[in-house]
């Protein structure tokens, strides 16, 4: 059994592949139109490409709710791991990216999160 797709809930995948690939860094993979949304992937160009992230729109009234709860809380929806996380943070920082706090060690990890422009928190962290 292998992860080959997980999901991000988005509110606009236009926006949200602007925002994944222009300033994330990660490479559009996948893009079929599905009537008003689409099937839309992008890829780590670090990783293997097999390994897909899914834009997908936010219809769902149950998934706008824990969406929500999960931003106002300061949680995390998912975490991406980074090779020198002060570099991301600096890079990341001069395009516009709002931090919720600078990189903070925690034990032998390295975290730091930021809102991805799209109803989520994303975490960052380097080992």
């Amino acid at each position: 059994m292998k992860i080959k797709l997980s999901s991000v809930m988005v509110d606009d995948q236009d926006k949200a592949l602007k925002f994944y690939t222009e300033v994330l860094g990660f490479v559009k993979k996948t893009d079929i139109p599905l009537g008003k949304f689409k099937w839309l992937t992008v890829v780590s160009p670090e990783g293997p490409d097999d390994i897909e992230l899914l834009l997908e729109p936010n219809e769902n009234p149950a998934s706008k709710t824990y969406q929500k709860a999960l931003h106002e809380q300061g949680i995390p929806l998912t975490a991406f791991a980074v090779d020198d996380i002060q570099k991301e943070y600096e890079r990341m920082k001069k395009l516009g990216v709002a931090f919720r706090s600078e990189p903070t060690k925690m034990g032998m990890v390295t975290i730091v999160v930021f809102d991805d422009t799209c109803g989520n928190l994303i975490q960052l962290y380097q080992v």
